[in-house]
């Protein structure tokens, strides 16, 4: 065959009777929010009453059996076996993340897709694509791929957003905080436990925090639409969602610190999670970072992942992420090229992610705020080719307790 990889995607979902044919099936692609999207999206169909699927980098969900997850998006079999396992129980919907690496390896290949989303587009897997040039071109080829009875919605506060819909089959809709659109956005009040929004009119209360989630919880009202649910229903369905596990996540301890763990591990995400914490740091207290960045990866977005930290922290901790293969002083090294003269004697280098997390833990006061970014819902610690257990939140609740 022309394409190994196409084709075993087209074995596997014949194989297994074509089940996207049977389900209502979205996916959702950019640098960030991904998961939040298609969580957030899961929980609005199953208070709806109608039993969903999921794929994510968290885990696997057919109605509310849940799986591990591997990947983000994981191999054709993979894929096509859980969604005839979602056909099978009688799921009508599932919402997928569709990863740079599974685009370009056919993994989404011969999926009937309903609708696809793009997020955002900023610096990451450049270990993986040549430049971003390409990055951006192997996401833009999920919409190519779209078929005309598909919608594609897009946020365009992102400028690649509207370069997605560029030769792109399916119905465009867009979604912004910014600018005129399909569905548009505003956040009226912004605090710590979440956010008061306006969107296209209505009024609504969220548990969620952050402009960046503003923008998630807008992509999933106006999924929803485009599903053909009424505003009313989907606005109700969105006061009751719950923050994601790992994303921007908190804990209050009794001595008044409060503690975040956040999947942030890109230049982008970790401004857009500094950003928030700054408007919502009504108290007034420091905000201390614990945060590294993984092995084996790439070592391009290490000083700028460490100047950004830098520049919004009151104390820096640089720290071991998943140092897979590579020594993590070196990457330690790599990250402190980025750290401005000025925030250097602020700055510590812990190697011990557990005991980087502790000294924060020590340091911090009341009021004080404790970031811990880098691998949010993650449950264990990739070290020389040996997988730890490691949660970051028990680490900190252990910590500040008391």
């Amino acid at each position: 065959v022309p394409d190994s990889r196409k084709a075993l995607a087209q074995m596997a979902s014949a194989w297994y009777g074509n089940p996207s044919t049977e389900l209502s099936l979205v996916g959702v692609t950019g640098t960030n929010g991904k998961t939040t999207i298609a969580t957030l999206l899961h929980q609005i169909h199953q208070k709806m009453g109608f039993r969903a699927g999921l794929i994510s980098t968290i885990k696997v969900l057919i109605g509310e059996e849940s799986l591990p997850a591997t990947h983000t998006t994981p191999d054709p079999l993979q894929i096509q076996a859980a969604l005839r396992a979602m056909a099978d129980a009688g799921c009508e919907y599932c919402f997928m993340e569709v990863s740079s690496h599974a685009i370009d390896q056919e993994r989404t290949a011969a999926l009937d897709f309903n609708g696809g989303i793009f997020t955002n587009l900023s610096r990451d897997h450049l270990d993986y694509h040549k430049d971003f040039r390409e990055y951006l071109n192997v996401k833009k080829r999920f919409f190519d791929q779209l078929p005309e009875d598909a919608f594609a919605l897009v946020n365009i506060d992102d400028k690649n957003g509207k370069v997605m819909l560029q030769n792109c089959r399916a119905e465009k809709h867009s979604y912004s905080l910014r600018s005129m659109c399909d569905f548009r956005g505003k956040i009226t009040e912004m605090h710590l436990e979440g956010s008061a929004m306006e969107i296209n009119g209505h009024e609504v209360w969220v548990k969620l925090p952050g402009r960046f989630n503003a923008a998630n919880l807008l992509c999933a009202y106006g999924t929803s639409i485009l599903l053909g649910w009424h505003p009313d229903d989907v606005i109700t369905a969105l006061s009751e969602l719950n923050p994601v596990a790992g994303r921007f996540e908190t804990y209050r301890s009794a001595k008044g610190i409060t503690a975040i763990v956040d999947y942030a591990h890109t230049p982008d995400a970790l401004q857009n999670m500094l950003d928030t914490i700054h408007e919502v740091n009504t108290g007034g207290g420091e905000i201390i970072t614990v945060v590294g960045a993984g092995g084996n990866r790439d070592r391009g977005k290490r000083p700028l992942m460490a100047r950004i930290v830098a520049s919004g922290s009151h104390k820096l901790i640089l720290t071991s992420d998943n140092p897979r293969d590579e020594d993590p002083e070196l990457i330690l090294n790599d990250m402190m090229e980025g750290v401005p003269v000025q925030m250097q004697d602020r700055t510590m280098r812990i190697v011990n992610r557990e005991e980087a997390i502790r000294t924060a833990c020590i340091i911090a006061g009341e009021k004080d705020i404790i970031l811990v970014a880098g691998k949010g819902h993650e449950k264990t610690q990739e070290i020389a080719g040996e997988l730890r257990a490691f949660d970051d939140m028990e680490i900190l609740k252990q910590n500040l307790k008391g």
